[in-house]
């Protein structure tokens, strides 16, 4: 016996405006049927592409310390500099550039979400085929 992911659940202080944001920079819609409104405590968004959902919940205590779990991010077209860039620009902060820690065009920018919450974003696939050819 096996268990399966249901969901990836999202601790914060404002599940509605929370899941806006992530569905801007993930393309993650409401769930069918079960719209997400301001006031509600409890947000689930879904890619349309994958089913994956994400639940964003209310909870009272902050955010103090880094994550233990996080999401990595690779860009389905363009490139991580233009990824790292578009989600800055949707409100994003810069923790740290992990880029050319492992060598050049190699590695990650950590970012977190307006309330925080860490995730990183990796090359897209195509710069990742052109660095091994």
């Amino acid at each position: 016996m096996t268990s399966y992911v249901s969901h990836t659940t999202v601790d914060c202080a404002n599940a509605y405006e929370l899941s806006e944001w992530w569905k801007q920079v993930l393309g993650y819609v409401d769930v069918e049927g079960d719209p997400n409104e301001p006031g509600h405590e409890e947000c689930m968004i879904v890619s349309p592409d994958t089913g994956h959902h994400l639940l964003f919940i209310e909870v009272p205590d902050t955010k103090t310390v880094k994550n233990r779990l996080h999401l990595d991010l690779r860009p389905q077209t363009g490139t991580r500099d233009e990824e790292v860039a578009r989600v800055v620009g949707l409100g994003a902060t810069e923790i740290d550039d992990q880029r050319d820690h492992y060598g050049p065009g190699i590695g990650w920018v950590v970012l977190a979400d307006p309330e925080g919450n860490e995730f990183c974003i990796l090359r897209s696939e195509a710069e990742r085929a052109a660095a091994s050819s």
